[in-house]
């Protein structure tokens, strides 16, 4: 045979096909330009002299991993729908003489041609768009972008050979599934339907329990290190669940809809339901597909938009004065006055020295240790996370405070027995024991401590954290120290000193610089009391901004796959099973059945089929919620109603998003049944 005829015969059935490899074919496009965009950017030379690139860079290499691994899932999931559609005309080939000898040469030049187009377009495409990417990073990062236009050739390759392996792989996938057919099957493919499958109340049932149970998970979470440890159990029983759900559930339903004689006997309805019924095997595995889909944007882009919004109150929180100085201690003996006076008295004059003055001063000392708190006692033996999953949900981190600190801070003129302490617990979790035992030394808690708030500690920290002010603040440091002592668990001893200095930017970096200066020749010279480590709000911004701008960054780039996913998954549904109709809506026709009650009977079809998944993902976005909050704050994300705003107007854009994709697929199922252009 001819080489030039498997080129003919490669190009006829992509021409031929051109509605089912278009989009196809774009959206491979878009997947290499993604790939490519990532790539690039990971590797520009630019940024790296930028404050921030190197977690942005972390974060994009992740999702450079994650664009991998999605790829290859995805395009093999739709390829399906292409191999379905054409196994008619590869056993046609078959039976006109064209051997699966000569078939497999056919895909395989039809492999290569796509190849060919997706790369050169993906590569066109995304050396275009990589310098806006650029150009959004530096901007990101608040650099100055250059008039170069630079090409990574190391990402090019990187990204032709990635989807080389993925289109090796589809390659031969196909071939295996035309290599084990016989031409018969291969013909009669496209008449094979599903079996109608009985409706399984039993599967239905679990399907509902296991996803009532993900949801209560996420309702019931109360601190954002348990939020971490069952976040992934939830993702992957609410999958379970929603595909079971779509398949084993969405037939109940069909039922449940033929035995109401009201709904079930009109036009509209009585074509649509009984198609779902006979083909929601495979039709409901779609849409949970779509369901999940449309979660995973919505969580996505609410969470990083959400994160990079509100990213000034989340370095507000961690780092809550313009310097903050931590001064941790071998002993409560370098926690005297004069160890702290001289760094005090140092910090002052390097202020005043820049015409800056100290406001809003938090100074206090702290003994802290993680433990186990279970009915209102300390347990420091049973801080076993590995070993002990149970004890995860009891974990604290825990600040122990003398009350004469929380004076000074606050004005107040609180006053406490020996035997008697005041509590403040954050991430919104609740002490509510009347007594805590620490060490051995039994405490009746009398109040809240009211004004107190130091989120910087605590927002570090997966757990939450319970600080507790005392009177004898020695005598709770010795029984920590005993305890640590038995169990191994150390207690750290620290003083926080934080203020605000009312400067510009660039004086308060050039005064943090001369603190830390200041205190390595202080280290030096006289040896450290007080080990001191210093931060500065201003000059950690822009490393806080690259982390939040590269989590926006890869989320809207991986909502936007997603959602092409998502299009192309309903486009393909809409294509396949109007192909599969066109026959039966035909007799439909010929028996009497007029162009308007076809539509109107495609709309009842669409509607409840194609809203299902939205609907669905609206209800996990909702249960999810409690949970992504508790996690966002381990980023300082602790503004819930800028949260909600965001998911909210998410949801909003993306229903109206998915409503035109509604609309334009319909159109297409509605032109291949009926054979005229859908109006409206």
């Amino acid at each position: 045979m001819k080489k030039g005829l498997y080129c003919m015969l490669a190009w006829t059935g992509i021409k031929r096909n051109r509605r089912l490899y278009l989009p196809y074919i774009l959206t491979c496009i878009g997947m290499v330009m993604m790939c490519y965009i990532i790539s690039f950017l990971t590797a520009f030379p630019g940024f790296e002299t930028m404050r921030g690139w190197g977690t942005m860079k972390t974060t994009l290499s992740l999702g450079f991993n994650v664009m991998c691994i999605f790829s290859l899932i995805f395009l093999f999931y739709t390829n399906s729908f292409l191999v379905r559609r054409r196994k008619k005309e590869f056993g046609l080939y078959n039976i006109l003489g064209l051997g699966k000898k000569n078939l497999a040469l056919v895909l395989l030049v039809e492999t290569l041609m796509i190849y060919a187009i997706v790369i050169s377009g993906g590569f066109a495409f995304g050396v275009l768009f990589s310098k806006l990417a650029e150009l959004c990073v530096t901007y990101i990062l608040g650099g100055s972008a250059g008039f170069t236009f630079a090409v990574d050739f190391a990402s090019l390759y990187k990204t032709a050979g990635l989807f080389a392996v993925i289109f090796a792989l589809i390659f031969l996938n196909t071939l295996r599934q035309i290599q084990l057919a016989n031409p018969i099957e291969l013909i009669k493919s496209e008449d094979v339907g599903e079996k109608p499958p009985r409706a399984n109340w039993i599967l239905a049932a679990a399907g509902a329990v296991v996803l009532g149970a993900a949801y209560y998970i996420a309702i019931r979470i109360e601190d954002p290190l348990s939020a971490i440890t069952y976040f992934f159990l939830a993702v992957i029983m609410v999958i379970a669940a929603t595909y079971v759900l779509f398949v084993a559930g969405s037939v109940a339903v069909c039922r449940l809809m033929q035995k109401n004689k009201e709904y079930y006997y009109k036009t509209s309805h009585f074509i649509s339901v009984s198609s779902m019924a006979y083909r929601m095997k495979r039709n409901g595995a779609g849409l949970a597909s779509i369901c999940i889909l449309c979660t995973m944007v919505l969580v996505m882009i609410s969470s990083t938009v959400c994160l990079y919004a509100g990213a000034e109150d989340g370095l507000k929180n961690m780092y809550t004065r313009d310097i903050n100085i931590t001064g941790a201690a071998a002993g409560i003996e370098g926690l005297n006055a004069d160890n702290r006076q001289k760094i005090t008295d140092m910090v002052g004059r390097i202020a005043a020295e820049n015409g800056a003055e100290e406001e809003n001063t938090v100074d206090y000392r702290t003994a802290a240790t993680a433990a186990c708190i279970s009915d209102g006692k300390l347990m420091l033996e049973d801080l076993v996370y590995a070993q002990d999953i149970k004890n995860i949900s009891k974990a604290w981190q825990l600040f122990v405070i003398p009350v004469s600190d929380y004076n000074s801070m606050l004005g107040t003129n609180e006053t406490l027995a020996d035997d008697e302490a005041m509590i403040y617990a954050t991430k919104g979790v609740s002490f509510d024991q009347n007594k805590i035992d620490i060490g051995g030394n039994e405490f009746t808690v009398v109040k809240t401590a009211e004004g107190f708030e130091d989120k910087g500690a605590d927002t570090m920290q997966a757990i939450p954290s319970l600080y507790v002010f005392v009177n004898d603040f020695e005598a709770v440091v010795d029984a920590l120290e005993q305890k640590a002592a038995e169990t191994g668990i150390s207690t750290s001893i620290g003083w926080y000193y934080k203020f605000d200095l009312g400067c510009s930017d660039d004086v308060q970096i050039q005064i943090y610089n001369q603190i830390v200066e200041a205190i390595q020749q202080t280290a030096e010279g006289e040896g450290e009391a007080l080990h001191i480590l210093v931060s500065s709000r201003a000059n950690e911004r822009m490393d806080f901004y690259g982390t939040y701008g590269g989590l926006l960054f890869l989320g809207v780039i991986l909502g936007l796959v997603f959602v092409s996913a998502t299009v192309l998954i309903i486009y393909y549904k809409q294509i396949s099973e109007g192909y599969e109709d066109q026959k039966r809506f035909d007799i439909m026709q010929k028996v009497g059945m007029t162009k308007e009650e076809i539509k109107k009977s495609i709309n009842s079809q669409v509607l409840t089929v194609f809203f299902a998944p939205l609907v669905m993902a609206g209800v996990h976005l909702a249960f999810a919620f409690p949970m992504v909050r508790k996690m966002l704050l381990l980023f300082g994300m602790a503004n819930t109603e800028l949260l909600t705003a965001v998911t909210a107007v998410c949801f909003l854009v993306f229903a109206l998003f998915y409503a035109a994709v509604y609309r334009t697929t319909s159109r297409s199922y509605f032109s291949i049944v009926s054979g005229m252009r859908y109006e409206n």
